[in-house]
């Protein structure tokens, strides 16, 4: 499964997660004055977003992936990046007035922990906010590439199991990440592909467990999902309706 290619990944999921990113900020209170730490910055969608609103020098990042470390890099110089883990944090305690994690607490090691390590480095009445699409209600940008899949492999895994996934989740991570005043919601963009083709050609690159999911199949298998995603989805133009489940906490 790979994050390591920066374009491939903005074609698969930026898509998404851009227009995503606004709704999220707003969720998590997200105002000038604020310095903030986006956990899992992945290619930038939400830390473009937090550049907009604070500034630059108001932000850090962070991200596991070296290739995205650098993406972020060159597009924000201004930006203190690192790379590291959620759940081994490079800072201080007590730093950052908001810490968020976009797309991101699914795939932690160990969410709690994670989640924990945003709350250690934020700074006491500061909030913590994390959002994951809505895989196990089918709601998620993924879920017809997933039904799909379930047609030609019923028992194929999907990202249904994912931390986070289904409603209320996400706020049972944050108390158990020792967060107070918890609060959830579902945010939802809508986003339109012109032709099937443009829609179809990402889940071709190996990025994540869809693209993961792709390279295991045969050249007819292929094929054949891709006709039956065709046949739901239309040749196009068609809208995806994507909604995320959030939640956020104070520390």
């Amino acid at each position: 499964m790979s994050f390591n290619d920066a374009a491939a990944y903005d074609a698969f999921m930026g898509r998404y997660s851009g227009p995503l990113a606004p709704r999220f900020a707003d969720f998590a209170g997200v105002s000038s004055g604020l310095e903030a730490l986006d956990v899992g910055c992945g290619t930038g969608m939400l830390t473009a977003e937090l550049v907009r609103r604070l500034g630059a020098d108001s932000v850090t990042a962070s991200d596991p992936s070296a290739p995205f470390v650098a993406s972020i890099e060159e597009r924000f110089p201004g930006v203190d990046v690192r790379q590291a883990t959620a759940e081994h944090l490079p800072y201080e305690d007590a730093r950052f007035d908001a810490a968020l994690a976009q797309l991101v607490v699914h795939f932690m090691t160990d969410p709690v922990a994670g989640l924990g390590e945003m709350r250690r480095v934020t700074k006491p009445g500061g909030v913590i906010a994390a959002c994951v699409w809505d895989h196990a209600g089918g709601q998620g940008p993924l879920s017809a590439f997933w039904r799909g899949v379930h047609v030609l492999d019923p028992n194929a895994t999907d990202e249904s199991l994912l931390a986070g996934a289904r409603e209320g989740q996400l706020a049972e991570l944050m108390a158990s990440a020792r967060l107070r005043d918890i609060t959830d919601n579902t945010l939802v963009v809508e986003v339109e592909h012109p032709t099937f083709k443009e829609w179809w050609e990402p889940f071709t690159r190996g990025v994540g467990p869809p693209g993961a999911y792709v390279e295991t199949l045969s050249f007819d298998e292929r094929a054949e999902l891709h006709e039956i995603c065709r046949e739901e989805l239309g040749d196009g133009p068609f809208t995806v309706r994507a909604a995320a489940w959030a939640a956020r906490g104070l520390v």
